[in-house]
């Protein structure tokens, strides 16, 4: 199955791009070629961006809580295991207790660091990080590939508490929903929400199925048009097939 992800939300949205972020920088400071740390230190500066919203960490350590509240509801439950319980509410404390020791804003350790903000300013602009620019950042790029990982992993850490707390609540959200069969009518397909509180909405469908799920959504209606992979055309096109896939609301 290949799995689609729409938040409805400006929130759920941030924290999707910060998973998506951090994948990513992860993969690249595991290499060795400097394209890849190139990249990497890219990633990083993306997810500065990303975060850079004065209430994110605000947000994040009240949804925590919240969280941790309604699994504390579950003590002495018989059908709960308490191991199991016990694990999730360390796991979410650990990660609070992480994001709250992070002083100032995030990444500030990061936009306090003149060299990389000159990097920064400069990596946004097309072929604007070439040795004749940033002859420092030439240097660093050929340095031994165990210098810049380490390099990398520095500057990266102090973000982790986001990113940890990022993940328990996206998994959170994730495991929240369950799936229901539907079959989109010629790739078309709309359904009456009755003004749902749901966050996020997954889509899924067979790796097989030649159908690219497009999303139109509010609390009270949603509206899913399938249209066929843009290869090889001009301008996408709708399904003039029937296409089945799962539909699952989430809501923490």
């Amino acid at each position: 199955m290949i799995s689609y992800e729409y938040p409805f939300n400006e929130r759920i949205r941030t924290l999707l791009r910060l998973e998506d972020l951090f994948e990513k920088a992860a993969y690249f400071i595991q290499a060795d070629g400097r394209l890849e740390h190139h990249s990497a230190l890219a990633s990083l500066f993306e997810i500065l961006e990303t975060a850079g919203r004065a209430d994110l960490k605000l947000d994040l350590l009240q949804e925590l809580e919240r969280q941790r509240q309604t699994l504390l509801a579950f003590r002495n439950n018989p059908e709960i295991s308490e191991e199991a319980l016990s694990g999730a509410l360390y796991e979410i404390e650990q990660s609070s207790t992480a994001l709250l020791a992070t002083s100032g804003k995030i990444g500030q350790h990061l936009r306090e660091n003149d060299w990389l903000m000159s990097i920064k300013s400069r990596i946004a602009i097309p072929g604007g990080v070439c040795e004749f620019d940033l002859p420092s950042y030439h240097w660093w790029l050929h340095r031994d590939s165990e210098n810049r990982r380490a390099d990398l992993e520095a500057w990266s850490k102090p973000l982790f508490a986001l990113r940890d707390a990022a993940a328990i609540v996206l998994r959170l959200l994730r495991s929240s929903g369950h799936a229901q069969s539907h079959v989109a009518k010629l790739g078309q397909f709309q359904l009456n929400l009755g003004g749902s509180s749901a966050q996020m909405v997954r889509i899924e469908l067979a790796r097989s199925e030649a159908a690219i799920p497009e999303v139109s959504a509010n609390k009270y209606f949603l509206n899913v048009r399938f249209t066929r992979p843009p290869v090889n055309e001009i301008k996408a096109r709708g399904c003039d097939h029937d296409v089945a896939f799962s539909l699952i609301f989430c809501n923490l």
